[in-house]
């Protein structure tokens, strides 16, 4: 199989697993708050990505015996996250709130509005990019990133674009993928100097976000809460949330991998039509014709963001 087919692949895995997050996240049990919900999801992308990170440290030990790469790399690659201490633990506490953020928001936002919301997930990736890495932006990014943010307002506000009236789930998830990306911005430089790789990162930020969430939770509810941790619907929860959260976000680096980042990028730009079928199947959400407006014109947008034309004259910082 070739690294198209491969990058398809995973391309379609990921679309279907990131569209059921909201999915999963609001058919939970009403028990289960975002806090203890966020705090086990962490835990679970932690475990699921310890090993996978061992295997990927096992192939650079072989790459570096193989004489592929060099000792200072490979040193660099397996320990140099060790140089960036202050930044992890920064990461790890921004992915832990930014997990209760998401799930607040999608329990406020429902899950429709909720999922279209986190495709400005891309504006802001350009705005940091700019801003702190000196990426360029062309005419066209600005344009469509525009009218990205006039077809949400136009399915969030169902067509009154009373922003005074706006959601607070969907004012959440602004804020949450505005995080995410601020974060993202600050550990490119890592990775561009070959500190850390993608996945030892997730694995990183998920055990430092799990345990301070999960200390603190105990904390506050040192027994209270502890039958939360034993019920079988709970657990399943857990896991169903957690694995598929790990799994979409390995397939997506893997989509990164094989098709790079603007064809990736556009290849998960439908995830919200996933969202939509099964929140109005399975959680009984209205689809109106201001949704079906707004998500045309979010992933119209997307494709053309992440495949500007050559000509345009690009803004540099």
């Amino acid at each position: 199989m070739d690294n198209l087919k491969k990058g398809i692949l995973f391309g379609i895995i990921c679309v279907i697993l990131v569209g059921l997050e909201p999915i999963i996240a609001n058919s939970r049990p009403s028990e289960l708050d975002a806090f203890i919900f966020a705090a086990m999801t962490v835990i679970i992308e932690a475990i699921l990505f310890f090993p996978i990170m061992l295997v990927e440290r096992k192939k650079i030990k072989s790459k570096h015996q193989l004489n592929v790469i060099s000792t200072e790399e490979m040193e660099s690659l397996l320990y140099g996250y060790k140089n960036n201490r202050l930044l992890l633990l920064y990461i790890g506490i921004t992915f832990g709130i930014a997990q209760i953020l998401f799930f607040i928001a999608y329990t406020l936002s429902g899950a429709i509005n909720g999922s279209l919301s986190q495709k400005t997930t891309i504006i802001w990736a350009l705005m940091f990019g700019f801003l702190i890495n000196h990426e360029k932006i062309t005419k066209t990014q600005i344009f469509f990133s525009g009218l990205l943010l006039l077809g949400l307002i136009i399915a969030v506000t169902q067509g009154s674009f009373d922003l005074l009236e706006l959601n607070l789930g969907v004012i959440l998830m602004l804020i949450t993928t505005m995080v995410w990306m601020l974060a993202h911005a600050f550990t490119k430089p890592v990775f561009d100097r070959k500190e850390s790789t993608p996945i030892q990162m997730v694995f990183i930020r998920n055990m430092i976000g799990g345990i301070i969430l999960i200390s603190i939770y105990f904390l506050i509810f040192p027994i209270k809460n502890v039958e939360l941790f034993l019920k079988p619907i709970n657990i399943l929860f857990f896991i169903l949330m957690g694995i598929d959260y790990g799994i979409s976000l390995y397939c997506w680096y893997k989509v990164l991998t094989y098709l790079g980042t603007s064809k990736g990028t556009a290849m998960v730009s439908g995830t919200p039509l996933i969202t939509i079928v099964f929140a109005v199947l399975l959680l009984g959400e209205n689809f109106t014709i201001f949704h079906l407006i707004g998500t045309g014109l979010v992933i119209i947008s997307i494709l053309m963001i992440v495949k500007p034309k050559k000509s345009e004259i690009k803004v540099e910082s």
